[in-house]
């Protein structure tokens, strides 16, 4: 990225900057912007008055130009000194919270926010000065000369008010930025997008249109314009519309595109998946509100992201995912699902052994692992219950032949977690079979989770389980339901009839790896 130049880096300041040096900063930059805009009014009135329209007849025309030349001379030297001593010693005032650090009042930071419009009225009201005094000085020499002059300083006046404005506008963002970053106002402070594309109209067409419709008045009148004349008033008045309109064109511009681009940079940065991003506040206008909805906008997005990725956490990504796709209803439905049960052995022992914190480090590695290794085969935590975990092949997502993807996970539990926890003993119990997937609980509260004869009886397979050498069982019907390369993985064993069932429950085991 290009580096800025250094004057474009002291025009726009950086909001970063302590507070003394912001105020410094722009108490230095009002006397050359107060003195830029008041020298291109004058100039577009020198143009208007000497090059453009046709002066009335005058017994001596050199007479009243040298009276008119020295006066305006005079006048906007004053003018110049006046005003910068007026709008600096205002704006001293507007900025003694940033001199001393500190956050602004509600009353401040209007006033802060306030900067460009101030220097408007400023220059307003020293330019209505001189229309009523030029007007009435001419009065003495031609009615008619009065009225032109008069017009033609308040044209200069307008092109004075609007540099001045977007100037103080442009430096004064710095300002601006602190200001909001204390808060937002609801409604807009400074004139919008409309106020300053209309500026940039009045001074990049108005004021040459105007500058055409006096000379017609002018023939109109009585006063002959000559072909010469009107090519001059046209070469004149095209060459303020091309210099100082296009000046107070791009000054407009810039004030609307600048705040555009930053938010358009902040929303690329949203959707390159920095949620972090947010956006300078610099503007008091609409623009302004509308960074500062950029910002909430992003706060909302960093916000909902972090309840969608803790909603994930706590029932599941697949859960989370299905539940904002298909949205949450009460009640279940009937699925063919596969199921792990995994308990700690043990676990009333340890935790009258060993401190909380080291338990529940001890805790935290073990279902780690189990959480990885059920995802690795696709499948779902439903729960963690103390220090046990309810692990589930099939639901919310449709997985084919879960049967041997449990199964599977089974097995690689049973050689994984003792490398990883060696503290730590577990049982593992394998079901599967018709259960009901569902939101069980109320409007208010509820969770995702599997009811059904599978979940009982993984459940007291892995009591037995842990009695077991193996330290894995699983039901005979599951291991039927594998596929061939996982039911050569497994060996059947006798008959039991588990606690709280009335059939008998044929278990297998796993072997190794066959030869």
């Amino acid at each position: 990225m290009r580096r800025p130049r250094p004057i474009q880096r002291l025009i726009d300041g950086s909001p970063d900057a302590p507070g003394k040096a912001i105020s410094a900063r722009a108490l230095l930059l009002a006397t050359p912007a107060t003195i830029i805009a008041n020298a291109v009014g004058a100039l577009v009135v020198v143009v208007l008055a000497v090059f453009v329209l046709p002066t009335p007849k005058l017994d001596d025309r050199g007479h009243v130009l040298l009276v008119n030349l020295v006066a305006a001379a005079a006048y906007l030297a004053g003018a110049i000194a006046v005003g910068t001593i007026w709008g600096v010693r205002r704006l001293r005032g507007a900025l003694e919270w940033l001199r001393e650090e500190r956050a602004p009042s509600d009353d401040e930071r209007r006033e802060t926010l306030r900067v460009a419009l101030r220097q408007l009225r400023v220059n307003g009201v020293l330019w209505l000065v001189a229309a009523v005094g030029f007007t009435v000085l001419n009065a003495f020499y031609s009615g008619a000369l009065a009225v032109m002059v008069g017009l033609t300083v308040l044209l200069g006046g307008v092109t004075t008010c609007a540099t001045a404005y977007l100037l103080a506008e442009r430096v004064s963002r710095p300002m601006y930025a602190r200001a909001l970053s204390y808060g937002v106002p609801d409604r807009p402070v400074l004139p919008g997008v409309t106020t300053r594309a209309l500026l940039a109209w009045a001074l990049g067409s108005g004021v040459p249109l105007l500058g055409l419709t006096l000379v017609a008045i002018l023939d109109l009148a009585g006063r002959d314009v000559s072909a010469s004349e009107l090519s001059t008033t046209a070469l004149a008045l095209g060459g303020v519309s091309l210099t100082v309109g296009l000046f107070v064109t791009w000054q407009a511009a810039r004030s609307v595109a600048d705040p555009v681009m930053s938010v358009r940079e902040g929303q690329r940065k949203v959707e390159g998946g920095d949620l972090d991003a947010e956006v300078p506040v610099f503007d008091g206008s609409e623009l302004g509100l509308l960074q500062a909805g950029f910002n909430r906008m992003a706060e909302g997005i960093r916000e909902r992201e972090e309840l969608r990725d803790m909603f994930g956490r706590l029932v599941g990504e697949d859960v989370a995912r299905e539940a904002l796709e298909r949205g949450i209803e009460l009640g279940g439905e009937e699925r063919d699902v596969a199921v792990l049960f995994v308990d700690l052995i043990g676990s009333t022992e340890l935790a009258s052994e060993r401190p909380p914190h080291e338990v529940v480090s001890l805790l935290n590695d073990f279902f780690g692992v189990v959480v990885s290794v059920v995802e690795e085969h696709g499948g779902w935590i439903n729960k963690f219950e103390g220090d046990a975990a309810l692990a589930v092949f099939g639901v919310p997502i449709a997985l084919d032949e879960a049967e041997t993807a449990a199964l599977a996970a089974a097995r690689e539990l049973a050689v994984k977690l003792p490398d990883a926890v060696s503290e730590l003993a577990a049982g593992i119990g394998v079901s599967s079979g018709r259960a009901v997937a569902g939101n069980i609980g109320s409007e208010s509260r509820f969770e995702y989770t599997v009811i059904g004869d599978p979940v009982n009886e993984a459940a007291r397979l892995c009591e037995l389980a842990k009695k077991s050498d193996s330290g894995v069982l699983a039901s005979s019907t599951t291991v039927e339901c594998a596929d061939s390369d996982e039911q050569e993985r497994w060996k059947l064993g006798e008959s039991v009839e588990l606690r709280g069932r009335s059939e008998e429950t044929r278990v297998a085991e796993p072997v190794g790896e066959p030869g």
